[in-house]
C-alpha cells in the first residue's frame, strides 16, 4: 500500500485535542484520511454523520496502549477529500471502505460502527467476512426503515430541499446534530470548532447534507445489508448504547439483540447519539471488559 502526499492535516486541526498522526492514501480516485495508532488486535472505527474520526479521539487516546486504533474519514468528511462526481451515498461509502480495508490489509478486524458507521461497517463485513472477526455497534441500525413513521419524517424534514438547504448554507447539520447528540456533557468551543472547519464551506457541506434524505432513498441498499446479516449474526458482538438518544430508540437496540445472538449489551445511561464522545470513558470500560471475556 503506498500513502499519498497528495494531502496534508490544516492547521486548524489542534494537536493537543487530535493527537495522532495522520495518514493519507488514495482509494479509488478518493484520498482518504485516517489515523493508525497503537498495537495489538486491530479496532476499525467507523463515523456517522456528520462526524469524522475526531468523534473517535478521547476513546482512541486510551485504546492504543492495548490496540491498533483505525479511524478512517468518508470521502467529503473529516480530512478525506472526495472525487470529482462523488455522491456520498452510503453505498458509496461502503465501497470506499471495503477498498480501504483492502489496502491496508487488515484482518483479525473488530468493527467499532456507530451511527452511518455501523450500517456501512457491516455491508462491508458482509462482503469480506474473513476480514472481520467480531462487532461493536454504539447506536445504529441495520435494515430499511421506510413506513417507519419516526424515520420517514427525520428523513423527509431534514433530507427535503428546505433540509438540505439549511445543511449547505448554514452548516445546520453540525450546529444542531453535534450538541443534540451529546446529553450528558456540552461539546467544548473548541471541538465544535474542529466538526465546523472539517465543513466549511457549501460544497463540504454536500456529504452531511446527503445523508438525511438516503435514510429512505437508500432501501435497496439497506435491504441488501438485512438480507446478509444472518452471514454475520454468529459474530460476537457488544452493543453500547447512549439511551438519551433521540435518533435510535429502545427497538432499534433490541433488533440487533435479536439478530447477533452471541451479543452482549451495556446500556449508557444519559448519554446520546454520540455516545464514544458523550461517555468516552464508558464507552472504553464497556469495550475493555468485554474484550477481555472474549479473549482466546
Amino acid at each position: 500500500m503506498a500513502e499519498t502526499a497528495e494531502s496534508a492535516r490544516p492547521a486548524w486541526v489542534d494537536d493537543s485535542l487530535f493527537p495522532f498522526e495522520s495518514h493519507f492514501v488514495e482509494i479509488d480516485g478518493h484520498i482518504v484520511h485516517y489515523v493508525d495508532e497503537g498495537s495489538g488486535p486491530t479496532l476499525l472505527f467507523l463515523h456517522g454523520n456528520p462526524t469524522w474520526s475526531f468523534l473517535w479521539r478521547d476513546v482512541i487516546r486510551v485504546l492504543r496502549n492495548d490496540f491498533r486504533c483505525v479511524a478512517m474519514d468518508y470521502p467529503g468528511f473529516g480530512l478525506s477529500t472526495a472525487k470529482a462526481g462523488y455522491g456520498y451515498l452510503p453505498e458509496e461509502h461502503a465501497d470506499v471502505v471495503t477498498g480501504f480495508v483492502d489496502a491496508l490489509g487488515l484482518g483479525g478486524v473488530t468493527l467499532v460502527g456507530q451511527d452511518w458507521g455501523g450500517l456501512i461497517g457491516l455491508a462491508v463485513a458482509e462482503r469480506r467476512p474473513d476480514m472481520f472477526d467480531r462487532l461493536v455497534l454504539a447506536n445504529t441500525w441495520a435494515w430499511p426503515v421506510n413506513g417507519v413513521l419516526h424515520f420517514e419524517y427525520f428523513s423527509r424534514i431534514f433530507g427535503g430541499p428546505p433540509g438540505r438547504f439549511l445543511a449547505r448554507r448554514l452548516n445546520f447539520v453540525v450546529n444542531v446534530f453535534i450538541p443534540l447528540g451529546h446529553r450528558r456533557r456540552k461539546p467544548s468551543r473548541a471541538e465544535m470548532a474542529h466538526y465546523r472547519r472539517a465543513m466549511d464551506t457549501p460544497e463540504r457541506r454536500k456529504a452531511s447534507a446527503v445523508f438525511p434524505h438516503r435514510v429512505l432513498a437508500s432501501r435497496a441498499f439497506f435491504a441488501e445489508l438485512e438480507r446478509r446479516l444472518a452471514d454475520l449474526a454468529h459474530l460476537p458482538t457488544l452493543i453500547v448504547w447512549g439511551d438519551a438518544d433521540i435518533a435510535f430508540r429502545p427497538r432499534e437496540r433490541e433488533r440487533l439483540e435479536a439478530t447477533f445472538i452471541d451479543h452482549k449489551t451495556v446500556i449508557i445511561k444519559g448519554a446520546g447519539t454520540y455516545v464514544e464522545s458523550d461517555a468516552p470513558e464508558e464507552f472504553v470500560a464497556a469495550l475493555r471488559d468485554w474484550t477481555a471475556t472474549r479473549a482466546t
